[in-house]
């Protein structure tokens, strides 16, 4: 037999048993619950049909402060076994027998209820409609508690609910079924049982072997797993990091029943520990590629493929260096202030947690390592994570990029040279190519929540302080994500969907959710503009808004409105606005620059009173077209607005006489479109445009 392990039967009641008395517990070597119950419920039914679940490993080492307990109220003795394969299979084992709550991945207590059917012999995920029929037994935990009286109430129950009494048949069914059911604590697992001997690098080494040959492990938890055994207290305080960052500073004082003035908890991310580990590689090891820095921390010789405990030593020693620094309260909350000073204001304008990750990594290093001007770091990281975010500088290929980004510091000496490397990557990436032809095609995409382009458009209009669209609120409000209000502000279809849909005849909802036909405003404004045309609305938006002067020219530049937008078509309009919305972005990536930064608005032109060439309103009375006392009201009739053609060719507006329509519009205060197009006549067939009626007049 193997002088490292030995093979021991194991029942389902001893597993149960010992994981509730504590003397089997879960290494930090293990990751925590992360089964669906779904997993759950078919492993109870492969039990239950006597399939093969395989084999669990335990380690025979006397447990010490670097284990952790599976259910959330399990107290007992001193561990004599530890989990190191089979912590998903044990954990729904016991969940299910003695119907306990756990913790799951994201540090949440998780409650799972696995229901059966006697008859059917069928195992469900238990829900409200389970629990409601009598013949569901709603909580098997019931039944491996005592299937007597789990059978007694299943009967009285389902007696109750039905009308003919049941059968001795049907109680028979229903006993048997508890029954099996209840045998199968007895069901023998086999255990591998790594022997006390065995030092903890094999057990490491065992445990990644055997977990690298599925699909559960990254190479983040084979380094997690090697700090667990080399530097336990470092992955400790990484885990606590990350639950602590899905916690309130009273919410952590609740469960650990000690005062916290503090929690790393935010509004853009709650780090995983793997996660974590990437930063610390990045600052300790100057690695990307975790599979490089596992090697590393492994310290293998290349030629004779044996340890060397110095190099172990050495290459741990970077982490252990990196990981206070990463955890540091004061670099935590002053790195969060860069993200926000990009324009970012929480976890949905996020498209990639890396980005802010490895941003981070970049942040420390200049940070501790070559000690950049505080100030001056902060706009370099602004500039850097928004450069990041926007072209999704992390997402393709990370490690592979951060491994570039770390080389070209690498000879870097002092804060100088830092700053002038990234300044170097920049403006190499943000080129004026980028924003006129990649940026615009970016925009090209119907998910705003996963378009980096998007989001970088939103941070833009934090930065340059915009305005909602046709609203006089900030757009920075509507993203701040300590407004809760369940209406507030929404992405408005520009050219709205039942437009595009029952009139321009466009099916394609990709098409019609296109980022570069939403705008964010309040719902108010979208239940307003409803599924009218732009054509329509947007006059009436303007005057009702009272949108004039520069905060119309405002509300264009910023919103990416092209001049007549509303008489374009929808394609044309999409590619014009795009390009615009880039536009923006890169105001916004220069405000931040340069706050002094003043983006050019341009005015919007009045309509041209030598748009109709010639014609005038004395042409239209000579060619008999309108008369003197005509009345003429807006295009669009719900406007309460009438004005009457005097015999002098003016408009005859609250008592005032103005000698054009366009003139005749601004009074009213359109600046928008053309008087040739805003005015029609009242005629008795309906209304006519004076547009219409000046083509007549050149057709002749």
């Amino acid at each position: 037999m193997s002088d490292i392990y030995k093979p021991v039967d194991w029942t389902i009641q001893q597993l149960v048993d010992a994981v509730k008395a504590g003397t089997l517990t879960l290494p930090d070597l293990q990751r925590p619950f992360v089964w669906p119950a779904t997993k759950v419920r078919d492993l109870m039914d492969s039990l239950y049909r006597g399939y093969p679940v395989g084999e669990l490993m335990f380690w025979n080492q006397p447990g010490d402060d670097n284990t952790s307990s599976i259910g959330i109220d399990t107290k007992g003795q001193s561990s004599r076994q530890q989990i190191v394969d089979g912590q998903q299979r044990i954990t729904s084992l016991f969940v299910m027998v003695t119907g306990q709550t756990v913790i799951d991945d994201d540090y949440r207590k998780k409650s799972i209820r696995i229901a059966f059917n006697p008859f059917s012999e069928r195992f469900e995920v238990a829900q409200p409609a389970l629990n409601r029929s009598a013949e569901w037994v709603s909580d098997i935990s019931k039944v491996f508690s005592s299937a007597l009286v789990a059978y007694e109430a299943f009967v009285e129950r389902l007696a109750a609910a039905r009308t003919e009494p049941l059968s001795q048949d049907e109680r028979a069914q229903i006993h048997r079924a508890l029954s099996r059911l209840e045998a199968l604590k007895s069901v023998i697992f086999k255990v591998v049982e790594l022997q006390p001997t065995v030092d903890k690098a094999v057990v490491a080494d065992v445990f990644v072997r055997i977990n690298s040959e599925g699909v559960n492990l990254t190479s983040a938890d084979f380094i997690l797993t090697w700090l667990s055994v080399f530097w336990p207290e470092g992955r400790d305080e990484l885990e606590q990091f990350a639950r602590n960052a899905r916690l309130t500073a009273d919410h952590i004082s609740e469960l650990t029943g000690t005062q916290t003035q503090w929690s790393p908890k935010n509004h853009f991310v709650a780090p995983r520990p793997g996660q974590l580990v990437r930063v610390a590689v990045a600052v300790g090891q100057n690695r990307g590629r975790l599979q490089d820095a596992y090697n590393a921390l492994r310290g293998r010789d290349r030629k004779t493929g044996m340890a060397v405990p110095e190099r172990q030593a050495e290459e741990l020693a970077k982490i252990q260096r990196a990981v206070p620094l990463i955890l540091n309260r004061l670099n935590w909350d002053e790195y969060l202030r860069v993200l926000t000073r990009a324009g970012f204001r929480s976890r949905k304008m996020i498209t990639s947690e890396t980005t802010i990750l490895y941003t981070y990594a970049l942040w420390l290093l200049g940070r501790t390592k070559y000690q950049v001007d505080i100030t001056k770091l902060r706009d370099l990281m602004a500039r850097w994570f928004f450069m990041s975010q926007t072209t999704g500088r992390y997402t393709g290929s990370p490690e592979t990029r951060i491994q570039q980004d770390l080389d070209r510091l690498d000879g870097v000496g002092n804060a100088d040279g830092f700053v002038r490397v990234l300044e170097n990557v920049i403006s190499t990436v943000l080129t004026p190519d980028f924003w006129s032809i990649r940026l615009p095609e970016d925009f090209n995409s119907s998910s705003t929540s996963a378009s980096p382009a998007y989001q970088a458009y939103l941070a833009a209009l934090n930065i340059l302080d915009a305005d909602l669209f046709m609203l006089h609120g900030k757009v920075r409000d509507w993203t701040d994500p300590a407004d809760t209000s369940i209406k507030n502000v929404e992405g408005h279809h520009l050219f709205p969907r039942a437009y595009l849909r029952d009139v321009l005849g466009y099916t394609d909802i990709k098409k019609i959710n296109q980022v570069a036909n939403f705008a964010p405003t309040d719902w108010a404004t979208n239940i307003l503009i409803s599924d009218d045309p732009p054509a329509t609305y947007w006059p009436k938006l303007v005057a009702d808004r009272k949108m004039t002067g520069d905060v119309l020219a405002r509300q264009q530049m910023f919103h990416a409105l092209p001049d007549n937008w509303t008489s374009m078509s929808y394609e044309d309009f999409l590619i014009e606005r795009r390009k615009r919305m880039a536009l923006v972005v890169r105001d916004g990536y220069l405000r931040l620059a340069d706050p002094t930064y003043q983006p050019d608005i341009v005015l919007p032109k009045p309509p041209a009173d030598e748009e109709m060439l010639e014609v005038t309103l004395l042409d239209l009375l000579a060619a008999g077209l309108v008369r003197a006392s005509d009345l003429i009201t807006p295009v669009q009739a719900d406007e309460d607005i009438v004005a009457e053609i005097t015999e002098d060719g003016e408009i005859l507006l609250d008592d005032k006489a103005f000698d054009t329509p366009d003139r005749a519009a601004r009074a009213v205060g359109d600046e928008t479109v053309s008087g040739w197009d805003y005015w029609a006549v009242v005629s008795p067939d309906g209304l006519v445009s004076l547009r219409d009626l000046a083509s007549k007049l050149e057709q002749v």
